[in-house]
């Protein structure tokens, strides 16, 4: 990375409070970069595109990664998707296209594997996007960054920019949502176990019926990814950009479990010896959803997080927000 990006280049974090942000700005960090741009909501609305335009003309920004969106699991996907597509296009299409108007050297545009089809080929091949329906329950998101994608194409293509589109899988980690409303499932598992063991119930309920696969991937090493990714040099990054295909990439872990199985891993960190029930009555959402990693590791990027040691993790931050609130 140390050849592309200078240590004092401008580099912005789109995002920079939430999961995904908050770990690349430790990532960024860690490795030293002492130039960094964030901006909370309250102080720069991306929705609102005359605040992003005098925001990159004041700050102007050389390197961008885009982690900023309305994010949720399957109840806030499935009562909140005006929301879901509204937001997260107009943040995108707004950072995009002024990231063309500022001349940024490259921007990292984070997605979701949510993007593939439903019941497409597993592992998921980056070739599998727009080859079958979505998923109905978080579809409006998936067509928002499936749009964000595509721009970053539309842009390559008609102005020579260099914007990437990183798809990670299902993210997990410190500065997590554990609002059981809006999280996804490790963080709602984290909680849900949290309480029962404090509470000294017997049993936790979760949604679905616990046979659906997923992959879980720790969120330091997918800011290590995407840190990576915007470092190549200029002939590997530019591999990225050939008009027959858009530019993007799986983050991936390697491995699934089902969400019965993942439950009693979640158990065992917060060390709550209950029962697990399964509530069928609730979606299930996609049956299976493993990417295929090996574009990346052909690159020699692994992850180094193993699950448990992640679930421990990110059950000491939630522990740690108890505590401030």
């Amino acid at each position: 990375m140390d050849n592309v990006i200078e240590k004092n280049s401008r580099i912005y974090v789109a995002g920079h409070t939430g999961l995904v942000g908050a770990a690349l700005l430790r990532g960024l960090q860690k490795s030293g970069y002492v130039n960094l741009i964030t901006k909370t909501h309250s102080e720069l609305d991306l929705t609102d595109q005359t605040s992003v335009r005098s925001f990159f003309k004041k700050e102007k920004p050389e390197f961008v990664f885009l982690a900023a969106a309305k994010v949720g699991g399957i109840l806030a996907n499935s009562t909140r998707p005006a929301e879901f597509i509204y937001d997260n296009i107009a943040i995108q299409t707004n950072v995009i296209h002024e990231c063309k108007e500022n001349s940024v050297k490259r921007l990292l545009f984070l997605g979701s594997s949510c993007i593939y089809p439903r019941d497409c080929d597993q592992p998921i091949k980056e070739e599998y996007l727009l080859t079958g329906p979505l998923e109905i329950t978080n579809r409006p998101y998936a067509i928002a960054k499936i749009a964000g994608i595509e721009m970053c194409w539309a842009y390559n293509r008609q102005y020579g920019t260099r914007f990437l589109a990183a798809m990670p899988t299902n993210l997990y980690g410190p500065d997590d949502n554990f609002n059981l409303e809006t999280s996804h499932v490790v963080p709602a598992l984290i909680r849900k176990m949290h309480e029962a063991k404090s509470n000294r119930s017997s049993k936790v309920v979760v949604w679905g019926t616990g046979q659906p696969r997923r992959e879980f991937l720790y969120s330091d090493d997918m800011a290590d990814a995407c840190i990576f990714l915007m470092g190549l040099d200029d002939n590997q990054f530019d591999n990225f950009f050939k008009d027959s295909l858009p530019p993007l990439i799986n983050i991936g872990y390697g491995m699934d479990l089902s969400i019965a199985e993942l439950a009693k891993l979640v158990a065992d960190v917060i060390g709550f010896d209950g029962e697990i029930q399964f509530d069928t009555t609730k979606p299930d959402g996609t049956p299976r959803k493993l990417l295929d990693n090996s574009h990346l590791n052909s690159m020699h990027w692994l992850p180094k997080t193993d699950l448990k040691e992640g679930l421990s993790k990110a059950y000491a931050s939630f522990r740690k927000q108890l505590k401030m609130t």
